[in-house]
């Protein structure tokens, strides 16, 4: 028997909180259900922890269950209230871009094509017209400021003090579950569980304006080793838009994943059978030196968010990084984000090129010439993967990859690059 999503879920570690979960397996039970999980455009691109339910909605949509994406263009020109303090309020025009980048990036990743065929949704579609006095009558009239006042997050900022703007945040994200309710029949509402308190007030609002039951579930946050979490306000941000984050870094940040992670990892972001993760952590554990859970993990998520393309670069660059593949049968964007890290000096297109003892020394691959010199002589010294036997002979203008990169090795692992600036 297949298993069912639920326990999928909850095998994956995705399962942080629901609401009644019998009701809700029961529901799932009865047939497609209509879902969503919303995104606000306070940046402009998603992350990590939005990646989390990205997947999530997939799993579900995959069992047959039919995807609403809402993209807050109402509220992301609010944001929800952080305990940190006020948020900065970005421009009416500054949000909608960031609409468009993030439909983009959420229609790559759930399928719009189908008889359960996502559906991406703005809701800013409902609000914009909506008057403040219907607002407050038909909505605000089911909120007991008891009860917002109990909120973590506004506790915690009574003190120091929040905007009722911030304060009202909560208001607008459960009248999207009842317009969705009323518009699409969706039951079930998912997210991160620090919006937990968010979703079960959606929850309640359908109850009170509607006297229905519906559903939500919340995912656990996705955290260090250390428990810090990701995300788009922390050091390291793993954004999912190429622009920010190349796939090659992308890439770079699973396959580094720590041996204490890597598990946790598979399971909530790979597609592969729980089974199969099994599989691949036990081979890891007879060889993690081998880091074969990383390997999987890096093209399986590249994969997902990039493409099959971009993840196959993103591994050719890294072999021939060092010396295991062709750099000149990279793509130009790809070695670039290769390169990125690597110790960098810069020539004048026009002046010529220099010797690889003066790369060498240029990059900080070696502290003096006569270093360089040696590492040359002892047939330590590389360019563009190839054994370079002259120390000081220039560089031919045909070594240039791209017509704009020297790539300088010493040894095995320490890679340098020169790039010719200039047209």
């Amino acid at each position: 028997m297949p298993t069912h999503v639920l326990d999928d879920l909850d095998g994956r570690g995705l399962l942080a909180h629901t609401t009644d979960r019998d009701a809700l397996r029961a529901e799932l039970d009865r047939g497609p259900v209509t879902f969503y999980v919303g995104f606000d455009p306070t940046a402009p691109s998603l992350h990590m922890g939005n990646l989390v339910q990205l997947v999530t909605a997939k799993r579900l949509q995959q069992a047959g269950h039919r995807p609403l994406i809402l993209v807050g263009g109402a509220t992301g020109l609010i944001g929800d209230p952080k305990a940190t303090g006020e948020r900065t309020l970005n421009s009416a025009e500054v949000v909608a871009g960031w609409v468009e980048r993030i439909r983009g990036q959420v229609s790559r990743l759930v399928d719009l094509d189908g008889d359960n065929a996502a559906r991406v949704v703005n809701n800013l579609d409902w609000t914009a017209s909506l008057s403040t006095l219907d607002f407050l009558r038909d909505i605000g009239k089911h909120f007991p400021v008891n009860r917002m006042l109990g909120r973590d997050v506004v506790r915690s900022r009574l003190e120091a003090g929040i905007s009722y703007t911030e304060f009202s945040y909560v208001l607008l994200q459960s009248m999207d579950y009842l317009e969705l309710f009323r518009r699409h029949g969706c039951r079930l509402q998912s997210g991160g569980s620090d919006q937990w308190g968010n979703i079960t007030a959606g929850v309640e609002l359908i109850r009170r304006a509607e006297g229905a039951q519906v559903h939500a579930l919340a995912t656990p946050l996705v955290t260090k080793a250390d428990g810090t979490k990701y995300g788009k306000t922390e050091t390291g941000t793993l954004w999912l838009d190429p622009e920010l984050m190349s796939p090659y870094a992308f890439h770079q940040f699973w396959l580094h994943a720590e041996d204490s992670m890597v598990g946790t990892y598979l399971r909530i972001f790979s597609f592969r059978s729980l089974e199969e993760i099994d599989q691949v952590m036990a081979d890891h554990e007879q060889r993690p030196s081998a880091r074969l859970a990383q390997r999987v993990l890096a093209a399986d998520v590249t994969a997902l968010v990039h493409g099959d393309a971009e993840r196959l670069h993103a591994e050719q660059a890294a072999q021939a990084l060092f010396g295991r593949g062709d750099l000149a049968a990279l793509p130009e964007a790809t070695l670039a984000a290769a390169l990125a890290e690597a110790p960098h000096a810069s020539v004048e297109r026009g002046q010529g090129l220099p010797s690889v003892v003066d790369a060498l020394v240029a990059t900080g691959l070696a502290a003096s010439r006569s270093q360089a010199r040696r590492a040359v002589q002892e047939g330590g010294a590389y360019v563009n993967n190839e054994r370079v036997t002259a120390p000081d002979d220039p560089l031919p203008p045909a070594a240039l990859l791209h017509d704009r990169f020297l790539v300088v090795r010493k040894g095995k692992r320490s890679v340098g690059v020169v790039d010719v600036l200039g047209a």
